[in-house]
């Protein structure tokens, strides 16, 4: 795996979701999709600091969407995984593929 794709395991999760659910997911359908998907009820910090970081590292792209009035003319974020989150994954995969290839008998 190239140095700079590394991912951690929620890292992988929120991306892995962000491609299910489409090119523009709100945190909250994103929250709302990880608690249905994954073994675990993520805080809306979690997932904010690690889209955040996701972003930072050029996995993740944002938009601003104008607020409603439902939201008091707060603006939401709407976030897609970036061509460099998808290459981060695929190497993840890879990676995870050749550490756990021959240990089927070992794990049974």
């Amino acid at each position: 795996m190239p140095s700079g794709f590394h991912l951690g395991e929620f890292e992988q999760l929120v991306l892995l979701v962000l491609l299910r659910t489409g090119p523009w997911t709100s945190a909250p359908a994103l929250i709302e999709e990880l608690a249905r998907r994954a073994p675990r009820a993520p805080t809306r910090g979690a997932v904010y600091r690690t889209l955040d970081r996701l972003a930072e590292k050029g996995y993740v792209a944002d938009r601003s969407e104008a607020g409603s009035s439902a939201r008091a003319g707060l603006p939401r974020r709407s976030f897609r995984v970036a061509p460099a989150g998808v290459d981060a994954l695929r190497a993840s995969r890879a990676l995870l593929q050749e550490l756990w290839s021959g240990l089927e008998e070992v794990l049974e």
